[in-house]
């Protein structure tokens, strides 16, 4: 523990610093966690010379005014004062209680601050504001006097940086600060501005003025979608509308925020305007709260303003009142009273006055024409007009229909005595949520999952459905217009919008602190948990426990669900599962993560799901243990062929690993662990990740001087180097590893060193030896004593062995050798049924079929091999076998389906880091392309080919594409004539020199029957 102020060690038990004096401020952990907040900096421009030459006191004097004033502002508008620094002050909007209208608020405190410290008359008093929207971590801090609430994190850090670069008396906010308040106020886009501390210019805006637009108006102008459904509600409001008629009706729209109650109001009083009811409509303000009569001022406004659209227009519904009503509504119209009566009055009175003549008004109105009035967000009504608004919903009059809405926790005590109806607005159903979302994306099909993603993610509530939507649109996720969108990639989380980050945080901030535990403990178990395990957890006496679960159900955050389990618990949406989760400062995280992976290893259910352990492993910090289940989740992951979901547990072992102390035994087992891993890396297709996993584990065996574990990893970066880079380097590496593997005395890594270095000769074009290479390492694993690396099934290795030596004799070929070995391989794959290895067997038997001459039973062969790849994720086989795919149909002379799926595998290749493969792919490609009548083309990707093929040291490759020139190239003039035969005699020496008989044969072939012709190639 750590002084304050001068980071001196100081005992836990101290209340005073002994090197500097300073109080001892103890920070209480358990009230700490995160919050999505607006953050308001503002100080005074120059405080330094304004007070350089004053005494102590005269320096507080001078500044205290503005500092005051500062004060004033920010609470007026519901913000907390976090830290006073001397000449100005921080303060924080929408925590310690939540607020989704924080940066509104901030923002008009912000503009109150300025106006009050301009009104004391000082010119040398000037100040400026920066605000910012962030995530903070926000805490109480003890001292022995007292406790004061502050906020940590890099947000304040750039409210303060907009504040020192803000004009005087002006306002500057960033751009998720703008986002949040557009509409509500009005902004000037400054564009990017160099902030200290930020490598990047920072998007800055500053307030130009307060918006008069309504919060409806605001949200309506953002609204995308078209209102759906309401059946029920509609009904009900159609019930009450018909009631009125005889006597007045008051309906209350209760719900929580986002779930479409304005949405609801408005269509249904427009319903009824053009039924031709007068419409009075006023919305109660989180800014004006604290302003006495505010909401009613809005409603006289605009029951004059619709008393003046009235048809033969009877003039002001005020003029009729007695003078005193009159008075006590210019009163509230802060129009000026010259009326002794009213100055008499006492403040009760006045009070009671004001509310007789607001009834009045709205009774003249009602018997004229029928009305409805309006009034929204009820949860923020001012005292004063609440009174009035309760009596105005208590009215005896017919003709008159009182439509309000209000979130659950703003209900006001009046409902029952005026018999209000209470409509509870519920979140939509599926059908109608996906209307919804068929509006916003489009009706396509390929949207369907995700739109049924939202559905599941928002629970149906509208707001939510429409800000996931934008979310997406604007960064860049969702492509299109409107009414027609496009997934352009893929998703991994679809995330909470800042717009409704505190929608939901002040739901949750509703709840007790035991009911928030038991919500933080679900959350850390995911969307679903039973209530059994939440009892282990969440350690609690059972009543309290049983007493959380019925709030929270209640609540609709966390609710029963029908299933077999009859203690199953789900959060009603995704999104308050992520909110809850990211409230929770890191130690505290920590602590229930550990609680969870404690009774998931004493439970025999869980015991055996090394997933959900690993999970809380890495996140209880327990590295050790996350090694551990994460290695036993990849090995389960291979075991069902999920290799992309075993190379992220892999991972995830790896790094826990190396968080753990620095020793021998730490250091050998990253290396095997790294060596275990490969299959999942090659199988999957990282081929530079694969070579690296060899890289990282050499330089640790080097470190610990580890001879045996330097000839794995050296063989590892062999097998890699295959794919990834030149045979030439892959021939050096292959022989020095198959030495030494030969030196170490393990067989095992000896045979894959073997298959690697033959896979080596073959890509180089060395047939003979490549044969020769795979020959040994095939005798030596069908042998008694047969063995192959840990993680690798000596099968496996065989299966690779009789693959690749079966591709060899058809190569050079010799076609009846190469079938038995294709048998062999075939019947390996039927006996393990792994993926994997009937994708190998499926390639080796496309091949052998396309060297017999029979394109039309390769493709039947190599197209299951390609499902079967692309369902199981086997990337490294995807381009190999879609380009011999591509090469049986060109061979059927189905040239447009060649060219289509050779250059998916060409493009498949080049992601992989398949060189071979874009090679071979781009050969054929361009057999293709010349069939389909652009010899011209062709002729350029086979000459690329070939210089890249020659540089590279693919010398089999070479020869294919010089025989693909000679093929394309048109024989029409003499100096072609000359490429051709320089093409064929060039590629009839490697063919001859290699043993690639076919080849040799075609191209003598064609060279023969040219030189014979004279002139005309056959």
């Amino acid at each position: 523990m750590h002084c304050f102020a001068c980071q001196s060690a100081v005992n836990p038990g101290d209340s005073w610093c002994s090197k500097c004096g300073a109080a001892v401020r103890q920070r209480v952990d358990p009230d700490s966690e995160r919050r999505f907040v607006t953050i308001l900096r503002a100080d005074v421009i120059d405080s330094t010379g304004l007070v350089a030459e004053l005494d102590p006191e005269a320096a507080v004097s001078r500044l205290e005014p503005a500092l005051a004033a500062m004060r004033a502002s920010v609470r007026q508008f519901g913000g907390i004062v976090s830290k006073e620094l001397g000449d100005g002050l921080a303060a924080v909007f929408g925590a310690p209680i939540a607020d989704d209208n924080h940066a509104p608020l901030a923002c008009h405190a912000a503009i109150e601050l300025v106006r009050r410290v301009a009104s004391l008359g000082d010119p040398a008093l000037q100040v400026r504001v920066g605000l910012h929207s962030g995530h903070v971590v926000a805490y109480m801090v003890a001292s022995e006097f007292s406790k004061v609430y502050e906020i940590g994190g890099a947000a304040q850090h750039l409210a303060a940086r907009l504040e020192q670069v803000a004009e005087a008396n002006q306002i500057y906010v960033s751009e998720a600060c703008q986002n949040l308040a557009d509409g509500h106020v009005r902004f000037e886009h400054l564009g990017g501005k160099s902030l200290r501390g930020f490598n990047q210019p920072v998007p800055v805006y500053r307030i130009v003025g307060a918006s008069d637009l309504s919060s409806w108006r605001v949200r309506r102008a953002r609204s995308v979608s078209r209102f759906v459904d309401r059946t029920t509600e509609r009904a009900l409001l159609d019930r009450a509308t018909g009631q009125a008629r005889a006597s007045r009706q008051t309906v209350l729209l209760l719900g929580d925020a986002g779930i479409g109650k304005s949405r609801l109001a408005h269509e249904f009083a427009q319903k009824l305007r053009l039924e031709g009811w007068r419409l009075i409509d006023a919305e109660c303000s989180p800014n004006l709260q604290s302003a006495p009569f505010s909401t009613l001022k809005r409603i006289l406004l605009s029951a004059i303003d619709a008393a003046a659209r009235e048809p033969g227009n009877p003039g002001d519904p005020l003029k009729d009142l007695p003078a005193i009503q009159q008075s006590a509504l210019d009163a509230v119209l802060d129009v000026p009273i010259a009326n002794p009566q009213w100055d008499e009055l006492e403040p009760h009175a006045r009070g009671r006055v004001i509310s007789d003549a607001s009834c009045a008004v709205i009774r003249s109105l009602a018997s004229r024409q029928p009305t409805v009035l309006l009034l929204e967000d009820l949860h923020w009504i001012d005292r004063a007009s609440d009174v009035v608004v309760a009596a105005i919903a208590s009215l005896a009059v017919p003709d008159l229909l009182v439509l309000l809405t209000s979130r659950p926790n703003g209900m006001p005590v009046w409902i029952a005595r005026c018999h209000a109806e209470v409509v509870a607005m519920r979140p939509l159903d599926d059908d109608s949520g996906l209307e919804m979302l068929s509006d916003m994306l489009g009706s396509s099909e390929m949207n369907a999952d995700l739109k049924n993603r939202i559905i599941s993610h928002t629970a149906n509530v509208p707001l939510f459905i429409e800000e996931v939507c934008r979310g997406l649109k604007e960064s860049g996720t969702l492509r299109g217009e409107w009414g027609d969108l496009a997934l352009v990639r893929p998703i991994d989380e679809l995330g909470i919008p800042t717009s409704i980050q505190g929608v939901i945080a002040a739901r949750l901030d509703r709840v007790s602190k035991q009911e928030r535990s038991v919500l933080q403990v679900a959350a850390a178990l995911g969307a679903r948990s039973s209530e059994a395990t939440l009892r282990k957890i969440a350690i609690l006496p059972e009543d309290a426990l049983r007493g959380c679960l019925v709030s929270l159900d209640r609540a609709e955050l966390l609710v029963r669900i029908d299933s077999e389990l009859e203690d199953s618990l789900e959060f009603r949406h995704e999104m308050v599962r992520q909110v809850t989760y990211d409230s929770m400062v890191e130690k505290v995280r920590e602590d229930i993560h550990a609680r969870v992976l404690a009774v998931f290893e004493s439970d025999e259910t869980w015991r055996d799901d090394p997933d959900a352990l690993c999970y809380h492993a890495m996140r209880a910090k327990d590295w050790a243990k996350a090694f551990n289940y994460g290695r036993s989740a990849a090995q389960k992951c291979l075991v069902r062929s999920a290799y992309a979901e075993a190379v992220d547990y892999f991972r995830a072992a790896m790094n826990s690993l190396d968080k753990t102390p620095l020793t021998r035994p730490r250091e050998t087992n990253a290396i095997d662990l790294r060596m275990e891993a490969r299959m999942a890396f090659i199988w999957s297709g990282r081929v530079a990740e694969w070579i690296d996993l060899g890289k990282e584990a050499d330089q640790r065996a080097r470190q610990i001087d580890d001879v045996g574990r330097r000839v794995a990893a050296l063989t590892v970066m062999a097998g890699g180097q295959n794919f990834y880079g030149t045979p030439t380097e892959a021939v050096i590496l292959g022989e020095e590893v198959v030495g030494l593997a030969e030196e170490s005395g393990n067989p095992g890594w000896r045979n894959l060193a073997q298959y690697n270095l033959g896979q080596a000769y073959f890509l180089a074009g060395r047939y003979r030896e490549a044969e020769q290479t795979f020959a040994r390492a095939r005798s030596h694993l069908m042998g008694p004593e047969a063995s192959a690396p840990f993680g690798t099934p000596p099968k496996y290795t065989l299966l690779l062995c009789c693959m690749m030596k079966s591709f060899t004799h058809t190569v050079m070929g010799e076609l009846d050798v190469a079938e038995q070995l294709q048998r062999e391989a075939a019947a390996i794959a039927d006996e393990t049924g792994r993926p994997y290895d009937r994708v190998a067997a499926a390639y080796s038997g496309g091949w052998l079929m396309l060297g017999r001459g029979d394109p039309a039973a390769a493709a039947s062969i190599l197209e299951g091999g390609f499902v079967l790849a692309q369902k199981h994720g086997i990337r490294l086989f995807v381009p190999a076998v879609a380009c011999h795919l591509g090469i049986a149909y060109l061979e059927q002379g189905l040239f447009d389906r060649a060219r289509g799926m050779l250059a998916e595998a060409r493009e498949e290749a080049r992601s992989v880091g398949y060189t071979s493969a874009v090679l071979r792919s781009s050969i054929s490609l361009a057999l293709a392309t010349n069939q389909l009548g652009d010899a011209q083309a062709a002729q350029n990707m086979l000459r690329e080919a070939r210089n890249t093929a020659r540089q590279q040291g693919f010398s089999g490759l070479e020869a294919e594409a010089l025989f693909g020139e000679a093929v394309v190239t048109p024989p029409s003039r003499e100096e072609n004539r000359t490429i051709i035969l320089s093409a064929l005699r060039a590629a009839i020496a490697i063919a001859s020199e290699s043993g690639a008989k076919p080849l040799l044969q075609k191209a003598e072939a064609m060279l023969n029957g040219m030189l014979a012709a004279g002139d005309q190639p056959t």
